[in-house]
């Protein structure tokens, strides 16, 4: 490969300031976690968008988190196909390998995917329509969601479909066996939540879904 470029300076600056500062002064925890290995309580499933930062929303230091990002924060439903998923196999490691005891799925306000998966559902984006779109396969898994959100007020629209990025995505972990199994042992908890990034607000899902509560 000989288009790498080396790291911007404001990045190494920042490494530098963070290999002074909080690595020095934790240095027995970053090797513990090290040689004895992770052992996170949580797996968070969230979304890309740089706004959502769950280790600062929850004050979560390393090795507390097992955390996977994508866009809007979905998780598909079980397929074992023999293809690549990035997701189901970050699923798979947390819960076979890591055994968390809680899955988290984190949605938030102003989400560009699931604007996008609204805009694409409603006919306003032939673009995400296309095979060659990933996001719009992506999205793909979202449309469930829309089909229960898409005779509610205009305005009220997206925001629900926020909630049902959530609300999928908890639905669609409980068709991995392995999941299903871990839950009805008592062994993992499922937990939905969003995030309002203007507000800095939470509310979480209860009732299967049928109530949000503010945390």
């Amino acid at each position: 490969m000989h288009n790498l470029s080396p790291l911007p300076q404001y990045l190494i600056k920042r490494y530098h300031g963070w290999k002074a500062t909080s690595y020095t002064e934790n240095r027995a925890w970053f090797r513990r976690l090290a040689t004895e290995g992770q052992r996170p309580r949580a797996m968070v499933i969230s979304c890309c968008d740089s706004r959502v930062h769950v280790t600062s929303i929850f004050g979560a230091d390393s090795g507390e988190f097992f955390i996977h990002r994508n866009i809007a924060n979905l998780v598909p439903a079980y397929a074992p196909d023999g293809l690549q998923h990035g997701t189901s196999a970050a699923v798979e490691y947390a819960v076979a390998a890591l055994k968390v005891a809680h899955l988290i799925v984190v949605g938030h306000t102003n989400c560009g995917g699931v604007a996008g998966c609204h805009a694409m559902c409603s006919g306003a984006a032939p673009e995400l329509e296309e095979k060659t779109s990933f996001v719009g396969r992506w999205m793909d898994i979202l449309r469930p969601g829309y089909e229960r959100v898409k005779d509610l007020p205009e305005a009220d629209q997206v925001p629900a479909l926020e909630r049902e990025a959530v609300l999928v995505s908890l639905e669609n972990l409980m068709t991995f066996p392995f999941v299903r199994a871990a839950v009805e042992a008592g062994e993992t908890s499922l937990h939905g939540i969003v995030h309002d990034i203007t507000e800095g607000t939470l509310v979480q899902a209860e009732d299967g879904g049928k109530r949000w509560v503010t945390v």
